[in-house]
């Protein structure tokens, strides 16, 4: 079994995946980057556990990280576990070339994307990551990543509506019935929800004019992936596990 550990400034999401790379388990987490590595390595030992696995199970090990003190702490925990372990850079070798001007300062999340769009529905391709930012990430007809952009995510902003009016801090997010809404609460989820989704769609619009890859793939990822897909107009495919396989692809083909 491979072992992709995939570390956001909000969440961590362990993937458990066959030699095919599907999904045997997906486990998520809140980030602390307070945690010790012991701490880190009793959670995933639980994590396991939960799961019927067990570190034995685990043939390869990588880690893809954007919070730097956490990233120390979980190359700690991988490399006392398993026997061959990577940790993901973005300056490592890839299926997708990196054509920005600062290659190394790219998140080795996207770079993970867009690896696994490619690999999975070719080029050109974009992929909308909803997590802690709203990422879009673009890959041409040359396989190259050329860019994207990044914008305060869905739950940033929740957060921040909520801090600011405590009334509607117990607000589900969903996608609601209409965007009209005749409810606070569903005025509240049409903002937030629908709100994302006309981003998205107002972004990738624009991209692929400037760009001229209208009609490519649009890929949606991010563990708010499902909920914003419900109310876009945009996505090609919802892929919630589309930065875990990049990362298995990355580590083997390092």
């Amino acid at each position: 079994m491979f072992l992709a550990i995939d570390v956001g400034n909000s969440q961590t999401t362990f993937g458990l995946m066959d030699s095919e790379g599907n999904s045997a388990a997906i486990w998520r987490c809140q980030s602390n980057p307070k945690e010790t590595s012991d701490e880190l390595e009793l959670r995933l030992r639980g994590y396991l556990q939960m799961g019927g696995f067990g570190p034995r199970d685990v043939e390869r090990a990588a880690v893809a990280s954007v919070v730097p003190a956490l990233e120390r702490g979980w190359r700690r925990v991988v490399e006392r576990l398993f026997e061959r372990t990577c940790v993901i850079s973005s300056t490592m070798p890839a299926s997708v070339e990196v054509a920005i001007a600062n290659p190394a300062g790219l998140g080795t999340d996207r770079l993970a994307n867009a690896v696994a769009a490619v690999e999975r529905y070719g080029a050109p391709v974009l992929v909308v990551d909803f997590g802690t930012a709203t990422n879009i990430d673009i890959v041409d007809a040359e396989r190259r990543f050329v860019g994207g952009v990044i914008s305060p995510g869905l739950m940033l902003s929740a957060d921040a509506l909520f801090s600011r009016a405590a009334l509607l801090a117990n607000v589900a997010i969903k996608c609601p019935p209409r965007v009209a809404a005749q409810t606070t609460e569903e005025a509240v989820q049409a903002g937030l929800v629908v709100g994302a989704a006309a981003e998205a769609e107002g972004l990738v619009s624009r991209i692929q004019e400037e760009l001229g890859i209208e009609g490519c793939p649009v890929v949606a990822t991010g563990g708010l992936a499902r909920t914003v897909g419900e109310a876009a107009r945009c996505f090609s495919a919802v892929d919630p596990d589309l930065t875990l396989r990049g990362i298995r692809l990355l580590a083997l083909g390092a």
